[in-house]
């Protein structure tokens, strides 16, 4: 009797299932860093610039910002790969300068050391989750 060996095929993984795993991945991811930083004593309490009352960021907040922000990504992406061959890496360019732009308001609110370093930590961490894997093609 012999044994005869069955070649596996790889699944196939679609390229949504791929972008909406980066979606879920970056909202974890920036779950994790509040909670994290809560436990650690980090307020997330800001005030606008010109107010008196602070606002307080809660996990609610972080998780449907980041959601936002991530489906915002996805859709600006699928946008660009209909209308250019270039899609990839001007979607790269544009994630980039949202990403700077996103530190303005960090900026320019006052809140504690702490918070503004973890809103940063924050921000990074939604880019370092999406980039790479919105870019990432379906394979199969």
């Amino acid at each position: 009797m012999s044994a005869t060996a069955t070649a596996q095929r790889p699944v196939p993984v679609s390229t949504r299932r791929i972008r909406g795993t980066a979606a879920v991945s970056a909202t974890l991811a920036t779950s994790v860093l509040y909670l994290g930083a809560r436990v650690l004593g980090t307020d997330f309490r800001i005030t606008d610039p010109g107010k008196t009352e602070a606002h307080q960021l809660i996990l609610p907040e972080i998780m449907v910002f980041t959601a936002l922000f991530a489906l915002l990504g996805w859709g600006a992406l699928a946008v660009l790969e209909r209308v250019t061959h270039h899609a990839k890496a001007a979607w790269t360019v544009l994630a980039v300068t949202v990403l700077a732009l996103s530190f303005v308001p960090i900026g320019i609110e006052q809140a504690t050391p702490a918070t503004k370093v973890m809103l940063a930590v924050i921000h990074i961490a939604v880019a370092i989750t999406l980039v790479p894997m919105l870019r990432t093609p379906a394979r199969g």
